[in-house]
């Protein structure tokens, strides 16, 4: 009785060779002489009444003759093994279905059983059926993943993120991890249901572990092939002469929605993860190459400025000095303020495709107009410099030249008085 507690035993009686006697006849003789065995049998005292079907199903079939009715014989004999080739489906010969273990669990669970018998322990079948549940569920599990590390197209999939994106990487991968889990399914069906649902988590974790590697390098390789595109657009849209602000814009716009469309597609179906750390990653990345481009434009400009402001002074400033007279300073100051002006309305304009703020912006402005100023008194210090070079070559040329550029030819009646004017003409 202990064995086959809790659920109930067929017992298959089958009556070969079946005559004209009607089986509704020969049953109840049978079930009597069943019972009259089952009354005969020594049970513990709580049981000593309980009946027979409380732990059985008796169940009489009878055969036809085999000599004389050969075809109806033999579709009575496909039907009997029917029931058990599906001796765990409704009408099969399990009975009550919740202690069942698997045929693929038999042997495993036969040989505990038998263990028990000889130690005279008391059976506890649930446990025994969670055992042998644990120890196939294990193994199934264990099988699949070897299976799954083994997989050509996984194997193919690792190698390939290594170095470059995977198309349908998300898609590609799940396909496979739902076909191992499913094959786990398949095998595992017939065992405990927590057991089995534990160990398929479990088998689920394992293989989203093993995988995550692979998941994770795939996300590395959009977020660089992107940063490595966006920067490349980027310049090109520089080049092109648009604003450095909506270059930037509509640049990083562009290029994250590319990453999240990249990045769904890597998705895999049976994982949780979180590619928000790889995005903001890249959004770093991405502003840490504006910033880069907008300094080393910003310095562009600036020197583009600086350069024509130089050009455009210092050569007529020291022309002015060089013909120093009563206007030079007013012509100086004319010519500081109109190349400054012509510089500073270009350098704005260029200045307001950065969409900078006045403050910024202001103070940029100003440190070109202290250079443009800076380059006159520069060059007004460099020619002051040389006065006494000047002053000496001024009074050379004027003793030595009249005023019309000629030669002078001293012959001793000049007026000498008049050369004392001469260092008035110096300057």
């Amino acid at each position: 009785m202990r064995l086959f507690s809790p659920r109930k035993t067929t017992l298959l009686f089958v009556i070969r060779d079946k005559t004209r006697t009607p089986l509704e006849n020969l049953e109840p003789v049978l079930r009597e002489d069943i019972q009259k065995i089952w009354d005969s049998v020594p049970k513990p005292q709580a049981h000593e009444e309980t009946p027979l079907s409380e732990f059985f199903n008796v169940e009489v079939v009878a055969l036809s003759s085999y000599e004389e009715k050969e075809e109806q014989f033999t579709e009575q004999v496909a039907s009997l093994r029917q029931r058990f080739f599906h001796s765990i489906a409704p009408g099969g010969l399990a009975g009550d279905r919740r202690g069942v273990v698997p045929a693929s669990g038999f042997s495993f669970s036969a040989q505990h059983m038998w263990e028990v018998i000889k130690e005279n322990r008391d059976l506890d079948l649930p446990a025994h059926k969670v055992m042998v549940a644990t120890v196939r569920c294990d193994e199934i599990s264990n099988e699949k993943y070897d299976s799954f590390m083994k997989n050509e197209e996984w194997c193919q999939l690792k190698e390939a993120v290594q170095s470059h994106p995977v198309g349908g990487f998300g898609k590609k991968l799940s396909s496979i991890l739902n076909t191992c889990l499913s094959e786990y399914d398949a095998e595992a069906t017939f065992f405990d249901e927590g057991v089995r649902s534990s160990k398929r988590k479990q088998l689920e974790e394992k293989l989203l572990q093993l995988i995550q590697p692979a998941y994770q390098s795939m996300l590395g390789r959009i977020r660089s092939d992107t940063l490595q595109r966006f920067k490349e657009a980027f310049d090109k849209e520089l080049k092109g002469g648009i604003g450095f602000a909506m270059a930037a814009r509509e640049c990083t716009g562009t290029f994250t929605s590319q990453f999240d469309e990249e990045c769904a597609d890597a998705v895999i179906d049976q994982a949780k993860w979180d590619s928000s750390r790889v995005r903001d990653k890249l959004k770093r990345d991405i502003d840490a190459h504006i910033a880069e481009a907008r300094t080393a434009k910003l310095a562009e400009v600036t020197t583009l400025y600086e350069t024509k402001l130089n050009d455009a002074l210092a050569g007529p400033v020291e022309g002015l000095l060089d013909g120093a007279g009563d206007d030079t300073w007013p012509a100086m100051r004319k010519l500081l303020q109109r190349e400054t002006d012509t510089a500073l309305t270009g350098f704005s304009a260029a200045l307001s495709g950065f969409e900078m703020d006045e403050q910024t912006k202001d103070s940029m402005v100003l440190r070109l107009k202290d250079y443009a100023r800076g380059v006159v008194e520069a060059k007004t210090k460099e020619e002051a410099g040389r006065v006494l070079i000047r002053m000496k070559d001024r009074f050379s040329m004027l003793f030595s030249y009249d005023s019309d550029s000629m030669p002078r030819i001293w012959t001793g009646k000049e007026n000498i008085r008049a050369i004392p004017k001469l260092p008035d003409q110096l300057l």
